[in-house]
């Protein structure tokens, strides 16, 4: 047995002391985060369930791309519920936040309905096969290595905002070896963030677990399953684009 601090992993209030096993404290551990794998893999499966119903209802699919102000919205509203998610968990109820997360999939399901007009669906699917393999192995490797993963986190994030501006200048000079390079160099980032959030993740339900806060708890797994699925689907779409063939 051993001391642990009661802190809320949340709101870094301290309560009274627990003590509790290094086992029974690795078991709770490893139950809360394949409870995220598994909100996540909710997430995944209400996304692409909304982007083939946009892809089997033309009417739906223009709806989207056809009329502005219907993307922008969409679009917008993405940005919003994934804000009001992350940056306000601490104000929202799990229930709450629960169901503007799997909102959020389905809006971005319609978002991603193109992937079925632009590439061959067995392209489509040998993507999604190399993107769930590397990912589980990275995850993995988060989840077991004992090695901190904060400095890679951080290379990762600075690689993010560069590929983000990249991108950005890129759309208006089309320039297809850009396009290469960011979608090799966005691969690694993503592999790369993937395992520094599965540590970090498992990290702050340890934490939680040993505090005993239920709370805390459900809203780390929340946002937790936020972050590994926003991972998964940027990875995606990354190696989408180096393996597939346009129509």
């Amino acid at each position: 047995m051993f001391y642990h601090e009661n802190r809320d992993a949340m709101t870094g209030m301290t309560g009274p002391p627990l003590w509790i096993s290094p086992e029974d404290l690795e078991r709770a551990t490893v139950s809360c985060l394949t409870r995220v794998f598994q909100r996540m893999f909710i997430a995944l499966l209400i996304t692409a369930a909304s982007a083939y119903a946009a892809f089997a209802i033309p009417a739906l699919y223009l709806l989207v791309y056809d009329v502005p102000f219907v993307l922008y919205g969409v679009i917008i509203a993405e940005l919003v519920l994934v804000i009001v998610v992350a940056a306000c968990i601490n104000k929202l109820s799990p229930t709450v936040a629960n169901i503007l997360f799997f909102t959020y999939a389905a809006i971005n399901g319609l978002t991603l309905s193109f992937v079925f007009y632009t590439f061959n669906i067995g392209i489509v699917f040998h993507a999604f096969a190399i993107t769930a393999l590397m990912f589980a192995g990275m995850a993995l490797y988060g989840a077991i290595t004992r090695r901190s993963l904060a400095s890679i986190g951080s290379i990762c994030l600075m690689g993010l905002f560069g590929i983000i501006i990249a991108s950005a200048v890129n759309f208006f000079f089309r320039s297809e070896l850009v396009e290469a390079i960011v979608s090799y160099v966005g691969v690694l980032i993503f592999v790369g963030l993937t395992a520094y959030d599965t540590q970090r993740i498992k990290v702050m339900l340890s934490n939680a677990c040993a505090a005993d806060h239920t709370e805390a708890i459900k809203k780390i797994s929340i946002v937790g399953a936020l972050s590994l699925y926003l991972d998964f689907i940027n990875l995606f779409l990354k190696i989408l684009r180096i393996v597939g063939r346009r129509r």
